[in-house]
């Protein structure tokens, strides 16, 4: 059945789904009736327990694993004391055998200086590493064997801690454990392109390292950010601050001329480097201004300004608002006005445009059929035969790749009650494992009530718990909310709904950052009304309109509908009510 194997080309595990051959014949629609198993190969085996259709699909081209390739290297039995100790001892590091962390020494080549004495830091087990990073004794050279995936010496740190040090290099490590302080090392330190104390979240593969190591850092209490005092350092603590949560972070401060921990010692000895650690403060929450605390951010806006949060990717729409992280956007709208394809095209253009990465938590889209629905904003032509110019089976496979890198589902799959507490535990896995950039939970009245208080108290205290999740990550969440019902006008039309008119709570418009209303006008034109700006230089009040695709999907400036515009293309099909279930509630 070509409809089951439409659907199936964008499922990647065993499921069951609702099904496409007889569904739709069936009082109980929804219930799922089809069987999918994936095979190992990438093939698809399928069989409906209702109409009895059955048979199998393979993939066009073979699959690959995305899981890390684990490299082991050779253990290296000799090691020169005197060589170790010389490297060390020129920066200050009193090294010696008793210190755990793992250092051999060797001859090593180094492209542009040949052949050289060195000292390696050992990634994981000393007698069979998984990766060791070599430096010159006697020049400024490095090199590497294997892939370093977690943090240097964290096998050392004792089970029972509940602090954690993390510095950005190996050095700074030695320095800290010749100073009777243990600490671990970022593999791969900051990467050398940083702008404004941020990372590009094409970095994002960078930071496994946190993923691996959550068991640890989910026990302790206490993070210490011993990162380098330059621009580089600072947008690294940031970047990991924002993955594990600002709120059990601490920074230290180094004293003045001081770079990172090995000169601290180097210049004033391990009592200052300890007396620095000691001294850490806690991380600032974004959010709470004090004078001492944020003197210099205050001084680097007065010289700078604030500038504006990510291109929404419309220009029309940049004039109107622009998406900050750590803020909450609350998107309403009348029933079938098409909230959650203006948040998809949202995403999808923050994806292209400024590589985000995406955690979706959508409880009227089935997984399967969202992926179709993103499939053809990515590829601006339609998923489903007879609704326009359908994509090819490669742009399908390409739609699909780039939604598989940029976006992570929050499925619900036992059947459980969806809590705010437990959408918000799988998205803070989702920022420490992926480095999500955004939150989509759609729509609000899923999710499991508070019974023990009335509905208004209910939604305040959920929308407490998810502003304070994005200010603590960096996350702008997306949260879709129906209006309560409304009536239209004499003349017919529908009023707009704003944050005042969202069912259960006046919380909503207090307590939203950005508030959106998508409204659809006559013919293909959507207005999109701005009716909450907490910061002005994000957005600012009043409304646009945007074309609107109905075949795709797409919202654009008006002025590309003409541009796009193919006469010779049949007509779009009417809406029906099958189209508005399928297309957007």
């Amino acid at each position: 059945m070509e409809k089951i194997k439409e659907v199936l080309t964008v499922i990647h595990e065993d499921c069951r789904l609702p099904c496409p051959a007889c569904s739709d014949s069936r009082k109980k629609k929804h219930e799922k009736t089809l069987s999918v198993t994936v095979n190992v190969d990438g093939s698809k085996v399928y069989f409906c327990h209702h109409c009895g259709e059955s048979g199998s699909l393979f993939k066009p081209k073979p699959t690959y694993s995305k899981e890390p390739k684990v490299t082991t290297i050779e253990p290296r039995a000799a090691v020169d004391k005197s060589r170790i100790e010389e490297f060390f001892s020129a920066r200050g590091i009193l090294w010696s055998q008793d210190i755990d962390l793992p250092v051999i020494s060797g001859r090593r080549y180094f492209n542009g200086h040949g052949e050289l004495d060195a000292v390696g830091f050992v990634y994981g087990d000393k007698s069979q590493p998984n990766a060791i990073k070599w430096r010159a004794i006697d020049k400024k050279a490095f090199t590497q064997e294997g892939a370093a995936r977690q943090f240097y010496g964290i096998e050392f740190i004792p089970e029972d801690a509940t602090e954690l040090i993390i510095v950005e290099g190996e050095c700074d490590a030695l320095a800290l454990a010749s100073a009777g302080i243990a600490a671990v090392s970022c593999p791969n330190g900051a990467p050398q392109m940083v702008s404004d104390r941020s990372f590009s979240p094409e970095d994002d593969n960078k930071f496994s390292y946190i993923w691996e190591a959550r068991t640890l850092i989910e026990r302790c209490d206490k993070i210490i950010l011993s990162t380098d005092d330059d621009q580089a350092g600072h947008a690294l603590a940031e970047e990991i601050a924002r993955r594990i949560g600002r709120a059990k972070c601490w920074r230290v401060t180094y004293p003045n001329g001081c770079k990172d921990a090995n000169e601290v010692i180097q210049r004033y000895g391990a009592e200052a480097l300890r007396d620095a650690v000691e001294k850490s403060q806690p991380l600032p929450l974004k959010g709470v201004y004090t004078a001492k605390s944020y003197l210099k951010e205050v001084k680097e806006i007065y010289d700078k300004g604030v500038g504006k949060g990510e291109s929404t990717g419309i220009p029309t729409l940049d004039d109107l608002f622009t998406i900050a992280e750590g803020q909450l956007s609350v998107v309403t709208g009348v029933p079938s006005s098409g909230k959650s394809e203006f948040v998809d095209q949202l995403m999808i253009n923050l994806a292209q445009n400024s590589h985000w990465k995406f955690a979706v938590c959508s409880f009227e889209n089935p997984v399967h059929f969202h992926l179709a629905k993103l499939s053809e904003k990515i590829s601006g032509k339609t998923f489903f035969e007879g609704q326009g110019q359908r994509m090819s089976n490669d742009e399908l496979t390409e739609a699909t790749d780039f939604i598989d890198k940029h976006f992570v589902f929050l499925d619900q799959r036992d059947g459980a009650l969806s809590t705010i507490d437990s959408i918000l535990d799988r998205a803070k896995q989702a920022v420490m494992r992926l480095g999500i950039r955004g939150l989509i939970i759609d729509p609000y009245n899923y999710i499991e009530k508070n019974l023990a208080s009335d509905e208004n108290q209910s939604i305040s205290s959920m929308l407490s718990k998810v502003t304070a999740f994005a200010k603590a990550h960096g996350v702008h969440v997306f949260f879709i909310a129906h209006p309560a019902k409304m009536y239209p006008r004499e003349d017919g039309s529908m009023p707009v709904p704003t944050g005042h008119h969202v069912s259960g709570s006046a919380s909503w418009w207090s307590k939203t950052d950005l508030g959106l209303t998508v409204h659809r006008g006559l013919n293909d034109e959507v207005e999109i009304h701005c009716w909450k700006s907490r910061f002005k230089w994000i957005a600012k009040l009043g409304a646009v309109s945007l074309s609107y695709d109905k075949s795709t999907g797409r919202y654009s400036d008006l002025k590309d509908m003409f541009l796009k515009l193919d006469t010779s293309a049949p007509n779009p099909k009417h809406w029906t009510d099958i189209d508005l279930e399928w297309k957007d509630k």
